[in-house]
């Protein structure tokens, strides 16, 4: 059974033309599942009996189901570890900052990219996530902490750009002005680096933020760690994210995992620094250096603080922008993916 938070409003607009109902009720049916997040078609109080049973035998209403809760003792980041109506396991992270709260969410069940320092991909891809699932996290993450989501970042298990159509129509549910009116400056799309969806994104007319995993300055380096690299050459990538900033003007910002004895080095700043700036483009460019997440199957490790602090200084004394990302939840699982694999590994040995 369909979950009736996939709708867009005008699919819901079909339905209820469909089912001979006035098309006025389509915005009171889509107010209560996008902007009071209803879970029982009998509490929408405004719509006729006759309509609301006709909903719950068409659709359904459910949020993903909480499995396992971890609430950091250090910052108070929030991960937790959802199950869906078929029995698929999903990771999402709440992180509280000064400027709002942040949801990180997934948008597939694992991943098939490879990167080898995430542990989302370790079990392949299991299958993609629909829109309504993935605001189901954002919902169901509001109502356990009691807490308003302001900002969305889609960097939780999965590639956004493998689930376009899918993260699209999520981004048009919660940022419609019926609805949630999440503001689009206020949601980050991560990406490995798929070169014709990032085009095709750039496309869209989104004011959202692109974040482009890195990792590596060289096609090298990030074909040790990154399989994508051996599809999209680095210099194709940049190109396309070149463009996505030319189409929106919105920064793009690039994630680069430091990777101890690999690419943390005074050659890989210089490198680094040649790849983002690009003679002649101007092209504002932000790098989030984050200290590698271990993982129990892979050997990686990161940098001492001191090395990694040189790196940034380096990257600054060359004009790019540069911070490092502050560890949220260091206590409770660092890598993305590792609550839903440690679960699977459990139930097979039990």
């Amino acid at each position: 059974m369909q979950n009736l938070r996939d709708l867009e409003e005008n699919e819901i607009e079909a339905w209820v033309l469909e089912q001979h109902f006035p098309k006025y009720r389509t915005k009171q049916i889509f107010q209560w599942v996008q902007e009071k997040d209803v879970e029982d078609f009998q509490a929408m109080e405004n719509l006729p009996k006759d309509l609301r049973e006709k909903l719950s035998k068409d659709f359904t209403l459910k949020l993903p189901k909480l499995y396992r809760r971890y609430v950091s003792q250090i910052d108070g980041t929030e991960k937790f570890l959802f199950e869906l109506s078929d029995g698929h396991r999903i990771e999402s992270v709440f992180m509280e900052y000064r400027h709002g709260n942040t949801a990180c969410i997934s948008t597939q069940v694992g991943c098939k990219m490879g990167c080898a320092f995430c542990a989302s991909t370790l079990s392949g891809l299991a299958r993609n996530l629909s829109s309504g699932e993935m605001l189901g996290q954002i919902v169901a993450m509001e109502k356990i902490t009691g807490k308003k989501i302001s900002n969305v970042v889609l960097m939780g298990s999965g590639e956004p750009l493998d689930n376009y159509d899918e993260v699209l129509r999520f981004i048009r549910l919660i940022s419609g002005k019926t609805g949630r009116n999440l503001s689009q400056r206020n949601i980050t799309l991560s990406t490995c680096g798929i070169v014709p969806k990032i085009r095709e994104l750039a496309e869209e007319g989104l004011g959202i933020t692109l974040a482009l995993s890195l990792h590596a300055s060289t096609d090298e380096k990030r074909k040790k760690i990154m399989p994508i690299a051996y599809r999209y050459a680095l210099s194709d990538v940049m190109d396309a994210v070149r463009f996505y900033f030319q189409k929106t003007g919105r920064r793009v910002s690039f994630e680069y995992a430091l990777v101890l004895g690999m690419n943390d080095g005074e050659e890989d700043v210089l490198a680094l620094t040649k790849l983002l700036k690009k003679k002649g483009v101007h092209f504002p460019a932000h790098v989030n250096l984050i200290p590698v997440n271990p993982i129990k199957e892979r050997d990686f490790s990161a940098p001492d603080r001191k090395k990694i602090q040189r790196f940034k200084e380096g990257l600054e004394k060359n004009g790019i922008a540069c911070t490092i990302r502050r560890e949220m939840g260091s206590d409770i699982s660092g890598a993305c993916g590792q609550l839903r694999r440690d679960a699977e590994l459990e139930e097979r040995e039990d």
